[in-house]
C-alpha cells in the first residue's frame, strides 16, 4: 500500500521530513507546500534529488488560510505542520475536515492541548492526530517511554537534551537552528514536571536547578538547566503513575549565564515599553538584534544529544534503565542533525499515522506510538542509539 503525503512548511526541518517520508515512508507523493514558491520548489527539487526519483511535488499554499489549506490536504493521507506553533490549532480543524491526518512539530504545551480536546472529532473523521513532534519533545518522549518499557515497573523518569554547535565559536557558543520565536519560547517562563508524583510548575533558568553533566569524549562537560515544553503533556498523562518527571536542555558551558542575563534585563517581555515615545516590544527587538548573530549558516556541523534515565524495578529488584541517542551533521545528505532529529521524528509518526499504527483521534506522543516500534524505526535510520539497563542499590 503507498501513501499520498504532505509537509506544510518547506523550511529545514520540512525539508528533512519530506526526505524521511519518501524514503521510508511507502510514498506515491510527498507534496511540499510553503507560502514561498520558491522554497517549497526547492524542497522537492532537493527531496528528488536526495532519493533519485521524482516523488516530491512543490505546492504554494498559506497555511494561515484555512480554506486554502483545506482544498490543499484533499487527497492527502497524512501529513506533517512544520509551521510556527500558533497555527497548529486551526490547522488541526482543517485536518479534521480533509480527513487527513496529522503531526505537527508544537511548541507551545497550552495550545497541544487544545488539540488534544478535539480528540473526538478527530475520530469520528477517521483520522490520527499527534502534537508536538520534533526533537524534545517528540523524540525526548518516546525515548522516555522506551526507558520506561525496559523496566517492570518505573517511578522516575530524567530527560536531558540539547541541539548545539559541534564547534562552538565565542561570543555565544551557540547557533540557532529553527525559530527564534521557538527559542524564547521555550526559554521564558514555566516548565512542567512531576514530583512526589504531583504536578508541579518550576520557572526557567533558576539557579537551584542548574548541574553540569558528562559526556563521553570529544563532548565531554555540558551544563543543564530547565527550560519550558520540553515534556509536553507528559506531567498530565503520567500524573500519580510516575514519582518523578524531569527534563533539562544542554548546553556548552557559559550559555546559561549569558542568556540568563537576557532574561533578567526584561529582553524577553512580551509586554510594549515606551522607548523615546514610542511602544517597542522587548522580545522583538532581542529578536532583531540576536537572530543574525546566532543563525546556523548552511552546512554548519552541530550536535543533538538526547539521554533519558528511568528508575525503577526489574525481575523485582531496584533497577535503572539509560538510553542515549547523540546525533551529527550528516554530509552525504547535508542535513543538520536538528533536522535529522526534529524533522524524522516528526515523519516518523506521520508515517505511522498514514499506515494506521496510531490510534484513532487526538492523542500524545507518550500515548500514541509503540516504544519498542519507534527504537526500531530510528534505529532503520542510521541513529546511534545506545541502551543500558542495570541493577541499582536499595
Amino acid at each position: 500500500m503507498s501513501f499520498t503525503y504532505a509537509v506544510v512548511g518547506a523550511g529545514r526541518q520540512g525539508t528533512a521530513a519530506a526526505y524521511d517520508m519518501a524514503r521510508f515512508g511507502d510514498a506515491r507523493l510527498v507534496l511540499c507546500a510553503d507560502a514561498d514558491a520558491g522554497a517549497a520548489r526547492r524542497a522537492a527539487e532537493r527531496v528528488n534529488g536526495l532519493v533519485g526519483r521524482s516523488i516530491a511535488a512543490p505546492r504554494t499554499v498559506d497555511a494561515a488560510d484555512p480554506a486554502a489549506l483545506r482544498a490543499f490536504l484533499d487527497g492527502v493521507d497524512s501529513f506533517l505542520s512544520a509551521v510556527p506553533y500558533w497555527l497548529n490549532p486551526e490547522i488541526t480543524r482543517a485536518a479534521i475536515d480533509a480527513h487527513a491526518s496529522m503531526t505537527d512539530l508544537g511548541g507551545n504545551t497550552d495550545l497541544v492541548r487544545r488539540q488534544l480536546a478535539l480528540s473526538a472529532e478527530a475520530e469520528a473523521a477517521g483520522i490520527a492526530v499527534v502534537p508536538d513532534c520534533g526533537q524534545v519533545p517528540g523524540m525526548g518522549t518516546c525515548l522516555s517511554t522506551y526507558a520506561m518499557s525496559l523496566l517492570d515497573e518505573t517511578e522516575e523518569v530524567t530527560f536531558w537534551d540539547g541541539g548545539n554547535p559541534l564547534n562552538p565559536q565565542p561570543p555565544f557558543n551557540y547557533i540557532l537552528t529553527f525559530n527564534v520565536a521557538g527559542l524564547t519560547n521555550e526559554y521564558h517562563g514555566v516548565a512542567h514536571f512531576i514530583r512526589d508524583g504531583r504536578h508541579v510548575e518550576i520557572p526557567t533558568f533558576r539557579e537551584e536547578d542548574y548541574e553540569l553533566v558528562d559526556f563521553p569524549e570529544p563532548i565531554g562537560r555540558m551544563e543543564a538547566f530547565v527550560a519550558g515544553g520540553g515534556t509536553s503533556t507528559m506531567p498530565w498523562t503520567f500524573e500519580g503513575k510516575l514519582k518523578t518527571l524531569w527534563n533539562k536542555t544542554l548546553r556548552w558551558p557559559g550559555h546559561f549565564a549569558q542568556w540568563k542575563a537576557y532574561m533578567d534585563a526584561g529582553l524577553w517581555e512580551t509586554v510594549p515599553i515606551d522607548v523615546g515615545g514610542s511602544p517597542v516590544v522587548p522580545r522583538d527587538v532581542f529578536h532583531a538584534l540576536i537572530e543574525p548573530r546566532i543563525k546556523a549558516a548552511p552546512g554548519e556541523p552541530d550536535l543533538v544529544i538526547v539521554r533519558v534515565q528511568a528508575k525503577g524495578r526489574k525481575g523485582g529488584r531496584p533497577a535503572r534503565a539509560v538510553v542515549e541517542l547523540i546525533d551529527r551533521f550528516d554530509e552525504a545528505t547535508g542535513f543538520t542533525a536538528m533536522e535529522r532529529t526534529t524533522g524524522w521524528d516528526g515523519s516518523i509518526k506521520t508515517i505511522m499515522n498514514a499506515r494506521g499504527v496510531t490510534p484513532r483521534g487526538a492523542n500524545p506522543a507518550e500515548v500514541a506510538v509503540p516504544p519498542a516500534l519507534y527504537a526500531a524505526e530510528l534505529r532503520r535510520r542510521g541513529f546511534s542509539l545506545t541502551e543500558t539497563v542495570e541493577a541499582i542499590g536499595e
